[in-house]
């Protein structure tokens, strides 16, 4: 099977050349010409790799990667003319697989692709994560609906993000700069006091109990992990161990 590539560019002679350019090398090529249709094509498409412009108007590229991070891991490489060491650090911190100037050789862009192909399926996660059901919490990733014992819970955009993050993390221990970074943006890696806020507001809204959290824990020092299902499968381990 052909693996799917989407290019995200305002520019359609670009994209045109892109295409052409990927089909010859045997890739299914899908393309957006603003950050709003290349979040429509994702969902849609469910592409293997996606090449990002980051100058477009409206939604610009670093909103549309953040986006993206929410509720996948599909590789994405930046195709940027901005090539200031900043604007590169940028595009990693927010998730990018690889960042690439513009002008490039087309050859490159097709080395480079592949590699982060290569990369990924050495990845045994599923790369999109649409749903976490427990029974109790619901939260659609891509829709952004949440409900708590069928209630529908409404979050902030901003809360919505912190908890797209986290769930998409769940049971690893995302440190206090990188949840900074990937949410509010690099500029806001120090400012931990916005993240225990909004940890609070989330508690408030998810838990049953905020102040004995079963889905937002802490790791004093270090930052905060989403329990979930982790938490359900050591919950039923120790009273397996303790009915013994």
């Amino acid at each position: 099977m052909r693996e799917t590539v989407l290019v995200i560019d305002d520019d359609p002679q670009l994209l045109g050349l892109l295409r052409l350019t990927l089909e010859r090398e045997g890739f299914r090529v899908v393309t957006a010409e603003s950050g709003e249709e290349g979040l429509r094509r994702a969902y849609e498409a469910r592409p293997d790799a996606i090449v990002l412009d980051i100058m477009m108007p409206e939604m610009d590229g670093w909103a549309v990667c953040r986006r993206l991070r929410d509720v996948c891991d599909v590789p994405i490489l930046i195709l940027s003319a901005r090539t200031e060491t900043e604007s590169v650090i940028r595009g990693f911190s927010l998730g990018a697989d690889d960042y690439l100037s513009k002008p490039c050789s087309l050859e490159e862009l097709v080395f480079r692709i592949r590699a982060i192909l290569r990369r990924a399926r050495t990845d045994t996660k599923e790369t999109w994560q649409e749903v976490y059901d427990d029974g109790t919490l619901y939260i659609d990733l891509a829709n952004g609906r949440i409900e708590r014992e069928g209630t529908p819970i409404h979050l902030t955009p901003t809360e919505q993000r912190l908890l797209t993050y986290l769930v998409r993390q769940e049971g690893r221990v995302v440190p206090h700069r990188e949840l900074l970074t990937n949410v509010w943006g690099p500029e806001y890696a120090e400012e931990v006091g916005y993240l225990s806020v909004y940890i609070r507001y989330l508690r408030r809204k998810i838990e049953a109990d905020p102040s004995a959290p079963r889905y937002i824990r802490t790791r004093w020092g270090i930052g905060y992990y989403f329990a979930g299902n982790h938490l359900l499968e050591e919950e039923q381990s120790l009273r397996s161990v303790q009915d013994e």
